[in-house]
């Protein structure tokens, strides 16, 4: 069993933290935070964690036990600069124990639920706990929280200028496998350019010459990012394209190579969806496949 949870939560990383603050009957605070974490719609706005029963004794953990008792809750979204903060509330305390004070934490009183926010996290939701769902009863059972969320505090410094969160400013954290961290920071955030959205449709991988599609010169993404394109180059831009210079070299250096030829147009290709120009990159991989057919 403990290697299954090794496996499960080293395959499926990096997971968001929920950093959940919850009161018992008496009004005792807990703080604690989960990977087990996500959301789950926007209508109603609902959120779902799951602080699982320990795998070594099966007990529930103190969250679990205060939503029960008290249906309400605060996630709040933690970062790298309170990541070792948030590691001394994940502790096992005592029931009672105010992991606000173990951490370090600033408690600032919430506007709708009970439950105290976290003052250093960037956004705090404050959430009615609508259902608990217990798993099982055997250790590292999970109890899936299903919250909505009522009220929503976002911190003005991580805005955009369009009012919209800034992914560049989050500093966000999330779970590995065992000890392990993900910090994302600028240089791991990427951007797509022509990302599909649902009524955005591409030509699609099967749409594409067979020898686009089994390119030696281009991976998987590269592939996908060309066939995300809503419409095939036109007769008059492949025209114009064999007009350009650095086209016209390249296949005045290869023109009695044909292999050579594909090769060089393809890396040129590989070269342009990396700038992200991805029509000029279709056109050329076209240019290719025309000589392709001729030969």
């Amino acid at each position: 069993m403990a290697k299954l949870h090794e496996y499960l939560l080293s395959a499926v990383a990096p997971r968001p933290i929920a950093f959940v603050s919850t009161i018992d009957k008496e009004g005792h605070a807990n703080l604690a935070p989960f990977s087990f974490f996500n959301v789950f719609g926007s209508n109603p706005p609902t959120l779902i964690y799951s602080p699982a029963r320990s795998g070594r004794t099966g007990a529930t953990k103190n969250t679990h036990d205060n939503v029960l008792e008290v249906k309400e809750c605060v996630v709040n979204i933690a970062h790298y600069d309170m990541l070792y903060q948030m590691n001394l509330a994940a502790g096992m305390y005592p029931k009672g124990t105010d992991e606000f004070k173990k951490s370090g934490l600033t408690p600032i009183a919430s506007l709708i639920v009970k439950p105290p926010r976290v003052a250093e996290c960037y956004v705090q939701m404050e959430c009615d706990v609508k259902q608990v769902i217990e798993t099982g009863p055997n250790g590292g059972a999970g109890n899936l929280v299903i919250c909505e969320v009522k009220m929503i505090h976002i911190n003005e410094k991580v805005l955009n200028e369009e009012g919209s969160i800034d992914p560049f400013k989050m500093d966000y954290i999330a779970r590995m496998g065992k000890q392990f961290w993900a910090r994302i920071g600028a240089e791991n955030i990427i951007s797509v350019p022509g990302f599909k959205m649902a009524n955005e449709l591409g030509i699609g991988w099967d749409s594409l010459p067979e020898g686009i599609r089994l390119s030696n010169y281009l991976s998987g993404n590269d592939i996908a990012r060309v066939a995300a394109l809503s419409a095939f180059p036109t007769a008059e831009e492949l025209d114009a394209l064999l007009k350009a210079d650095f086209v016209t070299e390249i296949f005045a250096e290869h023109k009695n190579d044909f292999v050579a030829l594909e090769k060089a147009i393809h890396q040129r290709a590989k070269i342009e969806i990396e700038r992200g120009s991805l029509s000029l990159a279709f056109q050329l991989l076209m240019l290719a496949e025309e000589n392709r057919n001729k030969n």
